[in-house]
């Protein structure tokens, strides 16, 4: 089983760019990574720096939705490739092919989260008071509308 699951924040803006043979969308970023690791007496934490490419509509949403210091989430696979270049050197590379991608940034942090619609991340922006948790009481029937 080829399966990989990460979060971390995006070290600049996603590449989207298109492929020249059938115009495919493909979009390329690199996602930081926190690692700690613990020697005795003290405890450090790094960072590993793993590259992402997206494929088709997945692609275009990261390309349009995706920005530098965002924290996502991905699910994919391992690839590992390799190519000669044009003076016969030959180049290695491991990326995650991603299938899915989500936001992982808390609404709270930064403006929003950035997609919060202006409305504090409530559809229709209606009146209610936020518990600590984040929800909203919905004024209005108690009544189920089915």
């Amino acid at each position: 089983m080829n399966k990989v699951i990460l979060m971390g924040r995006l070290t600049k803006d996603p590449e989207l760019r298109y492929t020249s043979v059938n115009n495919t969308p493909v979009c390329s970023y690199t996602l930081a990574i926190d690692r700690r690791f613990k020697r005795p007496g003290e405890e450090k934490q790094q960072a590993d720096f793993i590259p992402i490419v997206a494929w088709s509509k997945l692609a275009e949403f990261c390309g349009k939705y995706f920005l530098k210091g965002q924290q996502v989430a991905v699910v994919g696979r391992l690839q590992t490739r390799t190519w000669d270049d044009t003076e016969g050197r030959k180049h290695y590379i491991t990326e995650v092919v991603a299938e899915e991608a989500f936001f992982a940034d808390s609404k709270r942090e930064g403006s929003g989260g950035g997609f919060g619609g202006g409305t504090g991340g409530r559809p229709g922006g209606g009146a209610g008071e936020q518990s600590p948790d984040g929800f909203y009481e919905v004024p209005g029937d108690d009544a189920l509308p089915f």
